[in-house]
C-alpha cells in the first residue's frame, strides 16, 4: 500500500512504535505443564511476529482461580515470571514492544480448573450460558464443558482481587514486559462486574453503573500505581445489537452499550492510561460499531485508540484516515502470517489460516507458517 498510514511511526505512552500494526492478545494454549509456564516455543512464536509496531501477549491469568481454559499461561508464580522473561527477551532482541494482558475469567471456568475443585468466582452467583470452559481430560487432550453456577465474591475478596491485579502487573514488569493491558472484555471477570446482566450485587460494587465500574476503576488505579499510567491499557468489547447466539462468548450485551462503555472510557481518561483497545464483533456479517460511538470515544479519550475485529489493511486505513483510531489490530491474519506488517504494507498475499493447531499442540499451526518469499 503506497503511503500507508499503517506503516508510519506513532507514540504509545513512553514508546515510539515503528508502525501502527498490532498483534492483539490471542489465546493459543501452549504453556508448559504442570505450572502453566511460558516456553521457548512461545518465545519463538512472539519473536517471529515482533515486526508488529505493538504486541499484547495472550491472556495470562493473574491467579489460579482466573483460569478458564487448560494450558493457558499464568503470571503469578516465580516459574511463570521466568518463563515469560524468555518471551520478552526474544521480542526485545528483535526491537519489539510487548505488553502483558492480565486476565481473570471469573465465572467462565469449571471445577476441573479451580483450586481444590471449587466453584468459579464471580460478581454474582449467575451461571453463564452459551459459553464453555475447556478442561484437560488427558495429557494434550481436553474438552469444552459448561461452566457451573459460580460463587459470588465477598466485598473483601473483591478488594483482595484488586491487589492481585497490582501484583500481577508487578510480576509482568519483573518478567520484562513493557507494560500491561487489563482484560475487561469478552465476558470475563472485569466485564462481568461492568455488566448489569452478570452483576446483581447490592454492595458498593453493584447496582448503579458508577458502582459496577468501581472494580475497573480500582484496578486501573492500583495497576497505575505499579507500572505508571503510560504503561497501561484496557480492552473492552462493546456490542451494539442482538448477537449471534453462538457468539455470546465475545462479551455481554448491555441495554445501553453507548452509555456503559463511554463511562468506562471516562474512567481511563481520568486515570491517564496510554490506550484503550476495543474488540469488535468478529464473525461474518457482524454489526459494526456505530460511528457515533467511535466519535464519542475519540472526543472523550486523549490516549491512543486501538480497534480489532476482522480488519483488512484498507478498512484499517480508513479508520486511521478519519482520525478515529491510532492503531489497528489484526488477529487471525497475524497467526498465519508472522511477517504480516510487511505483507500489508506491500500488498503481498496472505497465508491462509489453518484450523490445525489453533488451540493447543506443538509447532504445527503455531511457528511453522512461512514468511513471504518474493
Amino acid at each position: 500500500m503506497a503511503n500507508s498510514i499503517l506503516s508510519t511511526p506513532v507514540t504509545l505512552g513512553h514508546h515510539t512504535l515503528n508502525n501502527r500494526v498490532v498483534l492483539p492478545p490471542l489465546t493459543r494454549q501452549r504453556s508448559a505443564q504442570p505450572g502453566d509456564i511460558a516456553t521457548g516455543l512461545m518465545a519463538e512464536y512472539y519473536r517471529q511476529r515482533a515486526s508488529a509496531g505493538f504486541m499484547v501477549s495472550e491472556g495470562t491469568q493473574i491467579e489460579p482461580r482466573g483460569q478458564g481454559y487448560a494450558w493457558t499461561p499464568g503470571i503469578y508464580s516465580p516459574a511463570q515470571i521466568d518463563g515469560w522473561r524468555t518471551v520478552t527477551d526474544a521480542v526485545h532482541a528483535e526491537g519489539g514492544v510487548i505488553f502483558a494482558q492480565l486476565w481473570h475469567v471469573g465465572r467462565v471456568s469449571h471445577h476441573g480448573l479451580q483450586p481444590d475443585g471449587a466453584a468459579p468466582v464471580a460478581p454474582s452467583a449467575i451461571q453463564p450460558t452459551q459459553v464453555k470452559a475447556f478442561i484437560e481430560t488427558a495429557p494434550g487432550a481436553g474438552e469444552l464443558v459448561q461452566p457451573p453456577v459460580p460463587r459470588a465474591l465477598t466485598t473483601a475478596e473483591v478488594k483482595a482481587l484488586v491487589g492481585q491485579y497490582a501484583q500481577a502487573a508487578r510480576n509482568a514488569v519483573d518478567a520484562g514486559f513493557d507494560g500491561v493491558e487489563i482484560h475487561s472484555a469478552n465476558g470475563y471477570l472485569v466485564n462481568q462486574f461492568i455488566s448489569a446482566h452478570a452483576n446483581q450485587r447490592d454492595d458498593e460494587y453493584g447496582g448503579s453503573l458508577h458502582n459496577r465500574l468501581r472494580f475497573l476503576r480500582e484496578i486501573v488505579e492500583a495497576v497505575s500505581a505499579v507500572v505508571g499510567p503510560q504503561r497501561l491499557g484496557v480492552r473492552f468489547s462493546p456490542l451494539f445489537s442482538g448477537t449471534d447466539q453462538d457468539r455470546v462468548y465475545i462479551g455481554l450485551v448491555e441495554e445501553n452499550p453507548h452509555e456503559t462503555y463511554l463511562e468506562a472510557v471516562k474512567v481511563l481518561q481520568a486515570a491517564g492510561v496510554a490506550y484503550v483497545s476495543i474488540a469488535e464483533a468478529d464473525w461474518d456479517n457482524a454489526p459494526e460499531l456505530p460511528e457515533t460511538f467511535r466519535r464519542a470515544v475519540r472526543d472523550t479519550f486523549r490516549g491512543r485508540i486501538i480497534y480489532a475485529g476482522r480488519y483488512t489493511a484498507e478498512r484499517g486505513e480508513k479508520l486511521l484516515d478519519a482520525g478515529l483510531a491510532d492503531l489497528i489490530a489484526f488477529g487471525r491474519p497475524f497467526i498465519a502470517n508472522p511477517d504480516l506488517p510487511q505483507r500489508l504494507f506491500n500488498g503481498w498475499p496472505l497465508n491462509p489460516l489453518r484450523a490445525e493447531g489453533m488451540y493447543g499442540g506443538g509447532e504445527a499451526g503455531y511457528i511453522d507458517y512461512p514468511a513471504y518469499a518474493e
